[in-house]
């Protein structure tokens, strides 16, 4: 499918956003962030800047972005109306921890971080069954779908944090959670590419089950729908070179990889130098997203394809 910049840039800003709200609301508890209420300030103004900057790029791709609204009322049948609703609530928690942290309440802080990350892990939950729950396109209707957005937040938020951790001189724990996430969002990863790549099952549609005239053998299309470019093949029929979609995988996997040695570096460096090594280890780890939704994206198939081609 098409893969829209603001869409793209929505699911990566806001995923690494919740995945630092998230990690700031449940390490902080455990005292293994810094104590100082500026650093659980600074990190929560970053999360809802990047969460607000990724919803308001969301709306960019709205034929009617100030309709936008009207979506919210379907929260019992649609994903996209409960993430809209989850991601309004979790301001709610979120602010009140901002308040609490200048008014020196640290117990209503606690809470109120412990809050705002379940509203994190819900909004992020609510992004990835959009994808999953739609049975028409293969690629996303995957039982790994919505976890892997789950976990891709957590791995971005954990790099943003280490960051964070570095700049106040106490990266260890963020560093740590990073790596081991990068390693399991590279597994992951190639996991979901390896199922993807495999042949199609036999009960995957196809043309002559489309129409019902497989009985007589192969069917191909005598004429397209359309003669001329349309919504649907703008939208859906977008297709990718395979010599490029491997590229971008191996720019996916070295992203992935080139944040543990960063990290670890920056670990045992310490001082300006360990910080300058954990930005370059989260701009690795952004870049590295960026490119993994363009290719969620990128090498989606539609089964409307079936009626332009008889391929899907």
């Amino acid at each position: 499918m098409n893969p829209a910049p603001s869409i793209v840039f929505f699911t990566t800003a806001s995923g690494a956003g919740y995945g630092l709200l998230f990690w700031l609301g449940v390490l902080r508890p455990l005292r293994l962030l810094p104590s100082s209420p500026s650093f659980a300030l600074i990190a929560l103004v970053l999360a809802l800047l990047l969460i607000s900057a990724g919803l308001a790029s969301s709306l960019l791709h709205l034929g009617r972005p100030e309709r936008a609204w009207r979506a919210l009322s379907q929260w019992r049948s649609s994903w996209l109306s409960r993430e809209g609703v989850a991601a309004i609530a979790t301001y709610i928690p979120a602010g009140i921890m901002g308040i609490a942290l200048l008014a020196d309440r640290p117990g209503l802080a606690t809470v109120a971080g412990m809050a705002a990350a379940l509203g994190a892990a819900m909004t992020v939950w609510c992004t990835g069954m959009i994808y999953a729950s739609l049975k028409t396109v293969r690629q996303w209707h995957h039982p790994s779908v919505a976890p892997g957005y789950l976990l891709f937040a957590g791995f971005t938020g954990a790099a943003l944090l280490a960051v964070l951790g570095a700049l106040a001189g106490r990266p260890v724990v963020p560093a740590m959670l990073a790596i081991l996430l990068a390693l399991f969002a590279l597994s992951a990863k190639r996991s979901y590419w390896k199922a993807m790549d495999a042949p199609k099952p036999a009960t995957a549609p196809t043309i002559e089950s489309a129409t019902g005239l497989g009985f007589i053998g192969r069917t191909r299309p005598l004429d397209p729908p359309h003669t001329e470019q349309n919504w649907l093949l703008r939208e859906m029929g977008f297709r990718i070179a395979r010599k490029h979609r491997l590229k971008l995988r191996n720019l996916v996997q070295f992203g992935f990889l080139a944040l543990i040695p960063l990290a670890l570096l920056g670990m045992l460096a310490g001082g300006p130098i360990g910080a300058a090594l954990m930005i370059l280890a989260a701009l690795a780890a952004l870049a590295a997203m960026l490119v993994e939704r363009w290719l969620m994206f990128a090498e989606a198939t539609h089964t409307v394809t079936l009626y332009y081609n008889g391929e899907s």
